[in-house]
């Protein structure tokens, strides 16, 4: 008997394992997909506001958001900077990243 219950707390010990694994591994994918999701939504607002693409920058983020799965959770602009923050569903979970883009600050003029 002592047999069958070290076999069955191994098993169990496994599961957990296995579903913690599995859970990590999926919040890693949906951290990354959301940060390519804003690093995407960003540029398209930085080059909405450099003249680049024609448009409104936040609506061009929010567009470009969605197309990676996302949602446009925040958007700023100030002066040829974008930032913005995307939302992803991963399953039951959201993840979420902030990205920003423009020109070098040190290349700027003072």
């Amino acid at each position: 008997m002592s047999g069958v219950a070290a076999v069955a707390g191994v098993l169990g010990v496994t599961a957990v394992l296995a579903v913690a694994g599995s859970t990590m591994s999926v919040a890693a994918i949906g951290a990354a997909r959301a940060a390519g999701a804003a690093d995407a939504a960003a540029l398209a607002a930085a080059d909405t506001v450099s003249g680049g693409v024609s448009g409104v920058p936040c609506d061009r983020a929010a567009e470009v958001a969605v197309a990676a799965g996302g949602s446009l959770s925040a958007c700023d602009v100030d002066g040829p900077v974008a930032t913005v923050q995307v939302s992803v569903g991963v399953g039951v979970l959201t993840a979420s990243a902030r990205a920003r883009a423009g020109p070098d600050p040190a290349a700027r003029d003072p």
